[in-house]
């Protein structure tokens, strides 16, 4: 038989040494690890339909946005038509108005032109006395000129009693014009104002939905990238399982993302809120933990658990964060435990979501509990939002 060459000797070490692996790997192992495959695989399962469900209602509420979108937009150009009659109302009655003010300027000056005359001749017919006209006809000569100055006396006294009314009559109707004009001005501008803040109504509402549709866009878009990697996170499982029975060493490092599962995380230990991120703690001392994360209420000795699968980066004491449990979840994630009273993990080990790492000690504030924080892509994030509305 020939010798083997260095090509095949490496093609059989290959594909041999996997499965002598496989024959001398104690069955329960292999058990356990297709148990943990399968339990991640059930669990992306189930958050990729919460995903795909959350997808459809946000799809069912921008629809029903886009329709409350075109109705505002509608009724927002009904307005603007309104508002464009209204303000072309105002500028005819600006128009009139100037008009009517300036005939009656015009009627005042020309009253005013005329009163010199007239009262000049009232001052005659006053210095004739109260027989004014009838000595005015006794100059007559004879009963020609008589009447003639009969006539004339007459005229003259009509003519100023006529002008007399008429002015009147006429500065009567122009000042009733114009308050008329006045008061339909007063009444278009309230009409107007009210156009207007109708209009900026609408527009604000219809701001407001476009808004929340840009942001429903994105949640959605963002609700697709997520299903997206658990997707491919689900295919690793399903592929992991298949392989399970083989080698599985890669088995033991499978993991499910983090970023899927925004605010459907368990919540590390049950308890009150007592210093929430951004805030300031009561201790000063631990004034920069609070900004980065929160404080949680335990009785000291509680089980403290993992929010997420990931790997073990740090256990051990830190300063400022006492007994402190860093868990590793991929992709720049990491869920931090600090205050603890015991440790139940070491540096390296993998851990399973739900499993206990530690217990609950005291704060630095002084009272029972934990420290809690989160960071995604490597920055602190409120983990409030994170974990799950309801506490078990």
């Amino acid at each position: 038989m020939p010798l083997l060459t260095s090509r095949m000797r490496v093609l059989v070490i290959g594909l041999v040494v996997p499965a002598i692996l496989a024959l001398t790997r104690p069955v329960g192992a292999q058990v356990a690890d297709r148990g943990r495959t399968e339990e991640l695989a059930r669990r992306a399962t189930a958050r990729l339909q919460a995903l795909q469900r959350e997808a459809e209602a946000l799809a069912t509420q921008e629809r029903s946005l886009l329709v409350d979108l075109r109705r505002l937009e509608v009724e927002r150009d009904l307005k603007t038509e309104t508002l464009k009659r209204i303000d072309l109302d105002l500028d005819q009655i600006a128009r009139e108005l100037g008009e009517t003010s300036a005939r009656i300027q015009a009627l005042e000056a020309e009253e005013r032109a005329e009163r010199p005359r007239l009262e000049a001749r009232l001052v005659e017919v006053y210095k004739l006395g109260n027989a004014g006209y009838v000595r005015l006809l006794l100059t007559a000569g004879d009963l020609r000129d008589l009447g003639r100055a009969y006539r004339m006396a007459s005229a003259l006294a009509v003519l100023d009693r006529q002008r007399a009314t008429d002015y009147r009559r006429r500065l009567e109707a122009l000042r009733a014009a114009r308050t008329a004009l006045e008061q339909r001005s007063a009444t278009m501008a309230a009409l107007q104002a009210e156009a207007r803040a109708a209009r900026a109504a609408v527009e604000r509402a219809a701001l407001a939905r476009s808004q929340l549709i840009a942001q429903i866009d994105a949640r959605r878009d963002l609700t697709a990238e997520l299903a997206g990697e658990l997707q491919a996170a689900q295919l690793k499982l399903q592929q992991a399982l298949g392989s399970i029975g083989g080698s599985s060493a890669g088995a033991e490092a499978l993991a499910l993302p983090i970023r899927p599962f925004r605010g459907d995380l368990d919540w590390p230990v049950a308890g009150r809120v007592t210093s929430r991120f951004g805030g300031e703690s009561r201790s000063p001392v631990a004034s920069t933990l609070a900004r980065s994360g929160v404080e949680i209420a335990a009785a000291a000795g509680t089980p403290v658990r993992a929010v997420h699968e990931g790997a073990v980066a740090f256990a051990g004491p830190f300063t400022g964060y006492g007994n402190l449990v860093i868990i590793d979840h991929g992709n720049q994630a990491y869920s931090l435990y600090g205050q603890l009273s015991s440790l139940e993990v070491e540096r390296g080990a993998r851990v399973d979501r739900g499993q206990p790492i530690g217990a609950a000690g005291r704060v630095l504030a002084g009272t029972p509990g934990i420290y809690f924080e989160l960071r995604v892509d490597g920055k602190p994030v409120d983990p409030i939002e994170w974990l799950k509305t309801k506490q078990p």
